[in-house]
């Protein structure tokens, strides 16, 4: 992916500071289950800014750290709910299963949570720090002026706890590849999601996936000996040429072929376009109950919306779930429960 230079890592910061101005969300967005916005406003005052530098600092060296840190948070709270406990190392952890061996940017967090120690020790959770580093990747995609698509941020409530739990038989709870649409309606539905599911997918407008998780769909598609018939016809020959039958199954692929590095909602008009990439998405589209929701989200109008409905909806899977007063703890390494 290709890399952008910034002058300073004040620029990062004004450049995020200029997109929350333009935020206005009611106090029913950012509030739930005891997590409230500005949580360690007196117990550890530079917590959010501090996340903030730290995501900055590894995107300047790598901007592919940004989808991978959005997805993680994810992949954490469709499991056991926003505990951090994909965080967890161990046998037998959500970090071993199969759909998050993929998983990327661990170091940011144990970054930030190593400088806030240092900082506000035993204050700040490693869950919160997932969830502040999530929104921060999507505002310094949205809002880089290397990339002016004038993005919109959100506000993070915090004070969650982190969780002792991690089994990786517990993945199953997350949406896979080949899902259904009554399958990913009825996994949403189950943490408070319903309404929210075509947003979310939203999110792979920035990201990868790996030629395994797609190419399936090229070659002998459920044993037509044809590709999937979802696919345009004039989109085939550019993912067969990224994805050769029996090529390398870990390549990563763009989810968005047109603007994968910029925030936007082009990756709703892939769909209508048959230019989706995983099968899962793709049925947004072709089912008649998800596609009017997809419509919504075409267009100049339906990028305005997609920003605002974007950062909802973050807001409620964030709070899906956690552990807050004295449920869960405050880990002292992301990676292991405290003894």
């Amino acid at each position: 992916m290709e890399r952008y230079t910034f002058s300073s890592s004040s620029q990062i910061t004004h450049i995020i500071i200029l997109t929350c101005v333009f935020v206005v969300m009611s106090a029913t967005l950012v509030h739930g289950q005891g997590t409230r916005v500005g949580f360690y406003a007196t117990t550890c005052p530079r917590a959010e800014s501090i996340v903030s530098s730290t995501v900055a600092t590894h995107f300047r060296a790598n901007p592919a750290i940004a989808p991978a840190l959005l997805r993680m948070h994810f992949h954490d709270c469709f499991v056991r709910g926003c505990d951090a406990s994909v965080l967890i190392d161990g046998s037998n952890t959500e970090k071993t299963a199969p759909p998050n061996l993929g998983l990327r940017g661990y170091e940011v967090i144990d970054d930030a949570k190593t400088q806030l120690e240092a900082a506000c020790p035993g204050i700040v959770s490693c869950a919160d720090i997932l969830a502040l580093a999530a929104r921060d990747s999507v505002v310094l995609l949205a809002s880089s002026i290397f990339m002016r698509t004038g993005g919109r941020s959100w506000l993070v409530p915090t004070g969650r706890r982190d969780g002792r739990v991690s089994l990786s038989s517990e993945t199953t709870d997350l949406p896979g590849f080949r899902e259904s649409i009554d399958s990913q309606k009825q996994k949403f539905s189950a943490k408070g999601l319903k309404q929210d599911l075509v947003v979310l997918v939203g999110g792979h407008t920035i990201g990868t996936t790996a030629c395994q998780f797609f190419s399936y769909r090229l070659y002998n598609f459920n044993g037509t000996a044809s590709s999937d018939p979802a696919i345009n016809a004039s989109f085939l020959p550019q993912l067969e040429a990224l994805c050769p039958q029996n090529g390398d199954g870990t390549k990563r692929v763009a989810f968005d072929t047109g603007s994968e590095n910029r925030f936007d909602a082009s990756s709703f008009a892939n769909l209508r376009d048959g230019r989706g990439i995983l099968e899962s998405d793709q049925k947004l589209w072709t089912d008649a109950s998800t596609r009017a929701i997809v419509q919504r989200f075409l267009g100049i109008t339906g990028l305005a919306a997609f920003n605002v409905e974007f950062g909802r909806s973050m807001v409620k899977m964030s709070n899906t779930g956690v552990k807050t007063g004295t449920d869960g703890e405050i880990r002292k390494i992301c990676s292991a429960i405290n003894s």
